[in-house]
């Protein structure tokens, strides 16, 4: 998911960026939001789809809490290059866009998979894998006896 959350973002911002008069920096707020509802569909639904899913409610409000706080890492590199150092150029702000990118998704990611889509307790993970193993035993036809 994380591949294609990247380039729904760097698409988005390039689009936002091409198409409107808007900042630099509010372009690429809109494309990480656009992204992180991508991110949750896909972690929720594939990624960690056998993680536990009691609590949705809690889950999505640590996950926005997250990715808010990844939104202000991811554009806040974007910022101090863009009006820090004036470095606003297309191929700067990509650049610059990417490497926010970059430290945001390793604190995304340890906080997600830590607090976020959180592991099943070992037990029912051993218990579902148990019941897989349970198969009914084939009946099989009773032995003659040889003489």
């Amino acid at each position: 998911m994380g591949g294609a959350g990247l380039l729904v973002n760097l698409l988005v911002f390039n689009l936002v960026r091409h198409v409107t008069d808007l900042q630099v920096v509010r372009a690429s707020v809109i494309a990480t939001v656009v992204a992180i509802a991508f991110n949750y569909v896909g972690f929720r639904y594939f990624t960690y789809r056998d993680r536990d899913k009691s609590g949705r409610t809690k889950e999505l409000t640590l996950f926005l809490l997250f990715s808010a706080a990844g939104l202000v890492i991811e554009n806040g590199v974007l910022y101090a290059a863009t009006y820090g150092f004036g470095w606003d150029s297309p191929l700067q702000s990509n650049i610059f866009k990417f490497l926010g990118i970059g430290v945001a998704t390793l604190f995304r990611f340890w906080s997600y998979r830590t607090w976020v889509f959180r592991a099943l307790p070992a037990r029912d993970a051993v218990a579902s894998a148990e019941s897989f193993l349970e198969t009914p035993e084939p009946v099989r036809p009773p032995q003659r006896a040889r003489v």
